[in-house]
Order: C-alpha cells, then sequence, then structure tokens
C-alpha cells in the first residue's frame, strides 16, 4: 500500500472490536503506512450516566466490553458510523452479523470508493430465496468494495491479554494483503493469510455451531472423550458443508488458525459452549442466557444453525449433516439435548464400510 498513509476505521467496539482497535492502534501510531488516527465506531450506550463515547476517549478504556484494558490514545471512539468510516481507507468490520446489512445501507456512498474491507464477522446471513450468504460477499456487494476476511483461535480477552496466538487473514487480492497483515500482525498475534477466502470465513461461522454442541456435551456431563467425538464431526461437517457448497477450497485450509485451531478454542473456551452448557443445566431458553451472561454481545451459534439449517432444509440435505441438525433442534427447542448423541451415533463419518481396515494376520 504506497504512497500517502492509510487510515483504518474499526466499525464495531465490543469485546472483539476493543481487543482489536488495541492492535489497530498500536500498529498505525508506529508504522509510517498508516495514519495515526484510527476511528472506532461506537453504538452509543450511558454507562452510570455518561456517554461510552466519551468515556473512551477520556480513559481509554472500554469499560463495558473490554473493562481493564487499555486502548491506545490514538483510538478514537465515533457515536456516528458515517463519520467514523468517511476518511477511511481500510474498514474492519466487527459488529454482530445480524446488523450487517443495515450498517452496509448506512455507509452506501459515504464512504471512499477506493476503500477496502476486512470482516472478522463469524456468521452467515440468510439470502433471498433460500441459502445462506456469506457476511463479505455483503459489505462487498452493498458498498461496492473489495472484502477480505480474519478468522481463527482468538479468544477476545486472550488477545486484549497479549497471550501468543495466531490468525488467518483470507485475501484474494494478493496486492491488498501485504499492508493487511501488516496492520494486525504483532509478535504476539502471528498472520498467515491465504486466498482460500470463502473456506476460511465458513469456517469463522460454522464453528460456532459445533461450540453449541459442545456446550451441551459439558452440561450433560459426558465428559472429554465424547466433547472430542462431536469437535471430530464438527470438523467433518465443516469441511463437506464447504466442499458441497463452496467448491474448490483447499483443504489445507482447515488446518489454520481459522480451522481446527479456532474450532477447538471455541469449544473450550468461547460464549457459545459457555451459553449452551447453562442452557442445559438451567433449562432456560437461549434468548434468556444470552441477556443474563453476556454483557450486552450477542451469540452467534444458535442463529448460524438456523441459517446454515435453512440452507440444508431447502437442499434435503439435512440428513447428511446430522451433528449441524440435532444442534438445530436442541436449541429451538423441537430435541432435548439428551438426544444429541443419538442422533450422531449413526454419522455419516460412523458408517462408510470401506474404511474399516481388514484384520492383519500375525505369524508370531
Amino acid at each position: 500500500m504506497p504512497g500517502k498513509p492509510k487510515r483504518a476505521c474499526i466499525v464495531g467496539s465490543g469485546n472483539w472490536g476493543s481487543a482489536i482497535a488495541k492492535i489497530v492502534g498500536t500498529n498505525a501510531a508506529r508504522l509510517p503506512q498508516f495514519d495515526d488516527r484510527v476511528t472506532m465506531y461506537v453504538y452509543e450506550e450511558l454507562i452510570n450516566g455518561k456517554k461510552l463515547t466519551d468515556i473512551i476517549n477520556d480513559t481509554h478504556e472500554n469499560v463495558k466490553y473490554l473493562p481493564g484494558h487499555k486502548l491506545p490514545p490514538n483510538v478514537v471512539a465515533v457515536p456516528d458510523v458515517v463519520e467514523a468510516a468517511k476518511d477511511a481507507d481500510i474498514l474492519i468490520f466487527v459488529v454482530p452479523h445480524q446488523f450487517v446489512r443495515s450498517l452496509c445501507s448506512t455507509l452506501l456512498g459515504k464512504i471512499k470508493p477506493t476503500a477496502i474491507g476486512l470482516s472478522l464477522i463469524k456468521g452467515f446471513d440468510r439470502a433471498e430465496g433460500g441459502g445462506i450468504e456469506l457476511i463479505s460477499h455483503i459489505i462487498t456487494r452493498q458498498l461496492k468494495i473489495q472484502c477480505a476476511v480474519l478468522m481463527g483461535a482468538n479468544l477476545a480477552g486472550e488477545v486484549a491479554d497479549e497471550k501468543f496466538c495466531e490468525t488467518t487473514i483470507g485475501c484474494r487480492d494478493s496486492r491488498l494483503a501485504p499492508g493487511l497483515r501488516d496492520l494486525i500482525q504483532t509478535e504476539y498475534f502471528r498472520v498467515v493469510v491465504v486466498d482460500d477466502e470463502d473456506a476460511v470465513e465458513v469456517c469463522g461461522a460454522l464453528k460456532n455451531i459445533v461450540a453449541c454442541g459442545a456446550g451441551f456435551v459439558d452440561g450433560l456431563g459426558l465428559g472429554d472423550n465424547t466433547k472430542a467425538a462431536v469437535i471430530r464431526l464438527g470438523l467433518m461437517e465443516m469441511i463437506k458443508f464447504v466442499d458441497v457448497f463452496y467448491p474448490g477450497s483447499k483443504l489445507s485450509t482447515f488446518f489454520e488458525s481459522c480451522g481446527v485451531a479456532d474450532l477447538i478454542t471455541t469449544c473450550y473456551g468461547g460464549r457459545n459452549r459457555r451459553v449452551s452448557e447453562a442452557f442445559v443445566r438451567t433449562g432456560k431458553s437461549i434468548k434468556q442466557l444470552e441477556d443474563e451472561l453476556l454483557n450486552g454481545q450477542k451469540l452467534q451459534g444458535p442463529y448460524t444453525a438456523e441459517e446454515v439449517n435453512y440452507m440444508l432444509k431447502t437442499r434435503e440435505m439435512e440428513d447428511k449433516f446430522p451433528l449441524f441438525t440435532a444442534i438445530f433442534r436442541i436449541c429451538t427447542g423441537h430435541l432435548n439435548a439428551k438426544e444429541l448423541i443419538s442422533c450422531i451415533k449413526n454419522h455419516p463419518e460412523h458408517m462408510n464400510s470401506n474404511l474399516i481396515p481388514q484384520p492383519v494376520h500375525s505369524k508370531l
């Protein structure tokens, strides 16, 4: 990205948005190819009678979504998304996926035509007429800009604590990749760039469904062996889903941070797992637990499970993805969580007799 320093805007300010703002602000301040000032769109809220944007700009701390962590002083909280984004060359989207369409509608015609996007949003949206649509595709279509994606085993609190982790950027355009990598990478946050953009994004969405299954296992007290089986079968369904609906992707992508690493960490440490465990233990609804446990954050897994099921149902493929289907039915109250294992005992991955090795006859 040669020439005039590039300006970055972070569209969103939850815990993940604030954690990435810490990285982007630090890199923008130290690297000459980026403008020092980083804007961060903050949905305005009152905290003890004071505006959240004022608190962030005065104390350099998002006291609601990332308390205890100082943001760089060059990160400026802005309550108007158009004002925050209008001069940006790089728009980093990190909001719940349910709000993307309305945000894009608001921004249409109000941003630089040369701007590029980077989506950190893990989820799908429902396409008109059936199926699902990737968030980066919505951003590209509605705003008429290129949009890469970033997904990985990146629990926000650990990133903010500067504990070492990896992430994956999916970017088809090799000219844009170095600039995006430089803006994001630090000594503790290591970036691998691949061109398999769709598979990177699909992994980031689907792993939240599997994490719900892991949470059900925890809630039922079934142990780590059972959870490992759910994780493995979940990975197989993720690979199969990409193969069916996004053909041409690379198997190697599933072994990047966006794939197996993100799946594992989310199934042991993420909010989808935590809420799903509480769902089994308490009998409360997903919505009620989301309100009680997440401090205003949104849960992605159950919504993504619904969107994926909508796609599978329209293609008459629910039986090909029994884990995704069972998790959806449990989340919506159509199946008791105790039935999870029954639903996957006859999983296609267990039924392929061609994979059963023949006995080896020993002469000993």
